[in-house]
């Protein structure tokens, strides 16, 4: 019996929804992370953070279904269970690279932002002192 169709099956029943709850949590969590970077521009940080999610579907579904094919023959059920763990532990890898990845671009790209912000000069005072009064011209008496 080859078991190879059901190794891609388990395979798929196990990579699709570990992509779909790393890309939730990454997206939920993710925000506040990409608010600070963007300095308090939500709608900023929104949109980058659905182009973020998009991206890392498109990524990892792409990934997770060109590694698929199996190059060797699933007879039974522990050549199953090697195949298949070997394929999901790349898949986990490979989602962890991009997520580190991810966060290592956002934090250089939020340490650039407040080294700018550190450089920038300090406003002068802004506030009125009310009218000066006039120098006096008199003469003013010599010891």
């Amino acid at each position: 019996m080859d078991w190879t169709a059901t190794s891609y099956l388990t395979y798929l029943a196990i990579t699709v929804p570990l992509t779909i709850w790393v890309a939730t949590t990454l997206s939920s969590n993710g925000r506040v992370f990409l608010e600070d970077v963007f300095g308090d521009n939500a709608a900023l940080a929104d949109a980058i953070n659905k182009l973020l999610v998009v991206g890392f579907y498109l990524l990892n579904v792409g990934f997770v279904l060109l590694y698929l094919r199996t190059g060797e023959l699933v007879v039974d059920l522990p050549s199953l269970m090697e195949v298949v763990s070997l394929k999901v532990g790349v898949v986990m890898v490979v989602l962890g690279l991009i997520h580190f990845t991810n966060v290592y671009v956002f934090n250089s790209i939020r340490r650039r932002v407040r080294m700018e912000s550190l450089r920038t000069p300090p406003l002068a005072p802004q506030w009125d002192h009310g009218p000066v009064a006039p120098a006096t011209t008199g003469d003013v008496p010599c010891d």
